[in-house]
């Protein structure tokens, strides 16, 4: 028998070699995975793969992507480059950044590239989607919404929206305490997209209880595909279904309504739309429809609007310059109707005679408004970018992308390297969207702004998005001011999409509405 003394050695020697076993067998394989995927290239092409790491075996570089956040792309394409390789959820993804990288993407859809969504959003959203189409059914889809986004339903958005925003900003003047931002502006996104985009009739009750069962639809949108008790999927699947229960009986009433008639809402434009090309669709068809339209405006909107806000509290000197170019429109005065006075439907009350004062021709006009809206959406676009399959191996930036693997093009990164800027990329100027800035970017410029995507992908509401923003932004301004509820400014969240970690919890009060135009408070 050993020992005390010799017995704890032999443990700890045994114990030492085990620790070195594994970690040779760890380095050996995590050589293995970088072999597996350098031998993966075509050999067909005599370029080589975009420089990078593959990460650990099986995992790849998942835990350190959901970890840094932000910080993981960034850092990595301050060692590799603007074009770089990774592997991430599963999959070998080409990371890519610069207006000359995205645009070879974007204007490569169905020729290099297809559009890449989990199996869980194909599941969830159905095969009926323009998310999902590709080819020749992508393009007819696309078609029938655009005009869902024409001028001439936009001009019959217009009045509604603003009504709705008004109401909004009054009640956040009214609120006793600090406003979650971030929780508003979902809640009021979603009012917003199913009363004045799909004409559903809700009162707040029930806009709330749909509101739930969206978020918990969405929440779940991207998760393991994996349809069993208590996982991702089967919430996804029980929160999709309740939304087409209830969007049933408002389509059944659509599609029995006068066909003469002019259609007033987007479910509407849609069912017209298609039976002029000769189709009749499904009440299946449509739902999903209703259900995607909800889901483009949704997170989208509501992470625009909060960095509206927050971008403007940082920045008092922009709001300064709306003031100025509301009163040289004309436009300076708010609704004088108390704070609150304002009912909950989908107009102003009889009680309340503020009418909408806005077009889209006076939008139009409002060019530093418009310079601001663009200028939020270039600092913290709401979606840091898209991912494509490549359909064949071809060239980027001197190196091959194989057929099959990802392709992830960043829009927050072309932004924040964007070299046509006069000023810097990091800063808050929209006069970088003005007549100069225009005149020194050029047709170059293009790709080097795209917060709504490009090519045949590009976001189809870019317009309807905008006009909400500038809506916003007016009765913001002429209506309130604010201040932040917590002792510094929130830090921002990126993934899956931008928002305050706080819901950025802010004070409103409102402006005297005699001397709105000057700033003066109560």
């Amino acid at each position: 028998m050993l020992p005390w003394g010799l017995s704890c050695l032999s443990v700890l020697g045994a114990a030492g070699t085990a620790l070195l076993c594994a970690g040779l067998l760890l380095s050996l394989a995590q050589h293995l995975w970088t072999l597996r995927w350098t031998l993966s290239r075509d050999r067909a092409s005599a370029l080589p793969l975009p420089k990078g790491s593959m990460g650990w075996p099986f995992f790849g570089e998942t835990l350190h992507w959901l970890v840094q956040g932000s910080r993981f792309h960034s850092s990595r394409r301050e060692r590799y480059g603007t074009v770089f390789k990774t592997h991430l959820l599963g999959r070998p993804v080409i990371r890519v950044s610069g207006a000359e990288n995205v645009r070879t993407i974007l204007l490569g859809e169905h020729r290099l590239v297809r559009s890449q969504w989990p199996q869980s959003a194909h599941i969830l959203l159905g095969s009926h989607t323009l998310l999902g189409a590709v080819g020749e059914p992508h393009r007819q889809r696309r078609k029938v919404l655009a005009r869902v986004f024409s001028r001439a339903a936009l001009e019959r958005y217009v009045p509604r929206l603003q009504g709705a925003l008004r109401r909004e900003v009054r009640s956040w003047c009214a609120a006793r305490g600090p406003v979650a931002v971030y929780e508003a502006a979902k809640a009021l996104t979603f009012r917003m997209a199913a009363r004045i985009l799909l004409g559903l009739r809700l009162d707040e009750a029930q806009c709330a209880q749909l509101a739930q069962t969206f978020e918990q639809f969405v929440e779940n949108l991207f998760s393991l595909p994996l349809d069993v008790p208590f996982s991702g999927l089967r919430k996804g699947i029980r929160a999709r279904d309740q939304l087409h229960r209830h969007l049933e009986e408002a389509i059944a009433e659509k599609l029995h309504e006068d066909r003469a008639a002019e259609p007033g809402d987007a479910l509407e434009v849609i069912i017209h739309s298609t039976r002029e090309l000769g189709r009749e669709l499904s009440v299946q068809e449509l739902k999903e429809s209703a259900v995607e339209l909800l889901f483009a405006a949704f997170f989208t909107t509501a992470s625009a609007s909060t960095s509206l806000v927050l971008l403007l509290l940082q920045h008092p000197a922009a709001i300064a310059r709306i003031r100025q170019e509301l009163a040289a429109q004309g436009l300076g005065r708010a609704c004088g109707c108390a704070p609150g006075a304002a009912g909950g439907g989908a107009g102003p009350r009889p009680d309340c005679g503020c009418q909408p004062d806005l077009s889209l021709a006076a939008l139009g006009r409002l060019r530093y408004v418009d310079c601001v809206v663009k200028e939020v959406l270039r600092l913290l676009p709401p979606v840091s970018g898209g991912y494509r399959t490549a359909l064949r191996t071809f060239e980027l930036d001197g190196y091959q992308i194989p057929k099959g693997w990802s392709v992830m093009y960043s829009i927050r990164d072309t932004h924040e390297t964007a070299a046509v800027y006069r000023s810097p990329p990091e800063g808050f100027d929209p006069e970088r969207f003005g007549a100069a800035g225009e005149d020194a970017r050029g047709a170059s410029g293009r790709f080097h702004y795209i917060p709504f995507g490009g090519g045949a992908r590009s976001c189809l509401g870019r317009e309807l998005a905008q006009a909400v923003l500038q809506l916003l932004a007016v009765e913001l301004v002429r209506t309130a001011r604010w201040e932040l509820a917590t002792p510094a400014f929130p830090a921002m969240q990126t993934v899956p999409i931008v928002h305050p970690v706080d819901g950025l919890r802010l004070f409103f009060h409102p402006l005297v509405p005699s001397a709105a135009q000057d700033g003066l408070c109560l």
